[in-house]
């Protein structure tokens, strides 16, 4: 693979990418139409309810849909993804981009060490020998914080807790240092003290070696403590896409604003209820023509009727919102106005 010797491209560039599943029931439209970046030392976080397509983007970035259900552009280092054949995308698996799976027990093999398998991934992407792999495989284990690490090399995944299967699989991730690291829900499971040092972890081994990770989460806490730029999805599209701090303190479509205010709160009385989003998101084989999220919109709901007719019928292309921000809505919040097309240049009082 040549390098990417333009030094202010992104790491990924994603554009357009639709994956579709046919079915018995139809074709499921899991991913419609996303675009994204994840530049070098930067973390992306992904987030939306379940169903909304995170984790099937992520798997179509890795190529683990198969011929025919993705469509779009997925270039990693200047290396465009979707004209590879299956042999030429295992080798990048591990060398160039790894994922971290949510469930760590059902990713490693049970018949298999621990330090077996991380060494398993050097080996095949080196050619090392097996005590040189062994070696580097306990150094990544200790690496990422699990004690006694060459006993535990040792070991087999059912003698782990979570927390250290967790590591482990980091430390596989990590072995033979890609570029990019996916995490799909990496702390699904975990009590919340395992939760904040493994996004610790995570977060440290980025800034040492410049990482460029991809956050699938549904938490928004996790966002917050280690993203530094969100899009957030629904119904297999791209909602909003800023940087975290803007997002959190103003968020441009009444989704993210729904999910803000579904998240439980200090100050709330021990006897609050939940706030949950109304309404179910819709099918993915019966998509509906107009914006996704209006039949649950409380914006929406609350417009005149001729904005109300425009949310249901006419489908929002992503537009212009703010410095850096992007957003796929008709009536955006705290904007009363149309928004500068997608791809359009900032007004120019803004620009300077």
């Amino acid at each position: 693979m040549s390098p990417n010797t333009n030094t202010d491209a992104p790491l990924l560039r994603v554009r357009d990418l639709r994956v579709q599943f046919d079915t018995a029931a139809g074709t499921v439209r899991a991913v419609d139409g996303i675009s994204f970046t994840v530049e070098a030392g930067r973390t992306l976080g992904l987030v939306g309810e379940s169903g909304s397509g995170k984790s099937v983007t992520s798997m179509a970035v890795m190529g683990l849909h198969g011929r025919g259900r993705v469509s779009g552009s997925i270039v990693l280092a200047g290396q465009e993804l979707q004209s590879l054949n299956d042999r030429q995308l295992s080798r990048l698996r591990g060398r160039r981009m790894a994922m971290i799976f949510q469930d760590p027990l059902s990713a490693l093999h049970p018949a298999y060490t621990v330090g077996e398998q991380i060494a398993e991934a050097h080996r095949h992407h080196f050619g090392t020998g097996r005590r040189a792999a062994h070696r580097q495989a306990v150094d990544m284990l200790g690496e990422v914080g699990i004690p006694e690490p060459a006993r535990r090399a040792r070991e087999y995944p059912h003698q782990f807790s979570g927390g250290m299967r967790q590591r482990a699989m980091i430390a596989m991730a990590l072995s033979c240092e890609p570029d990019l690291l996916i995490a799909d829900e990496p702390t699904t499971a975990l009590d919340v003290t395992v939760q904040a040092q493994i996004l610790e972890l995570i977060a440290r081994l980025q800034e040492q070696r410049r990482l460029g990770v991809l956050m699938i989460t549904h938490d928004l806490g996790v966002v917050a403590r280690v993203a530094h730029d969100v899009l957030v999805m629904y119904s297999g599209r791209a909602a909003e896409q800023a940087p975290v701090e803007d997002l959190f303190k103003q968020p441009a479509h009444p989704y993210t604003r729904s999910l803000l205010d579904s998240l439980p709160r200090l100050d709330d009385p021990d006897d609050a209820p939940l706030r949950a989003i109304p309404g179910s998101p819709p099918s993915l084989t019966s998509p509906i023509p107009g914006c996704a999220f209006a039949p649950r919109c409380a914006r929406a709901a609350e417009a005149d009727e001729a904005a109300r007719l425009r949310c249901s019928d006419d489908r929002p292309g992503t537009a212009y919102y703010a410095p850096g921000r992007l957003v796929a809505c008709h009536l955006p919040l705290g904007v009363s106005t149309g928004a500068v097309p997608h791809g359009a240049q900032p007004p120019a009082e803004e620009a300077r």
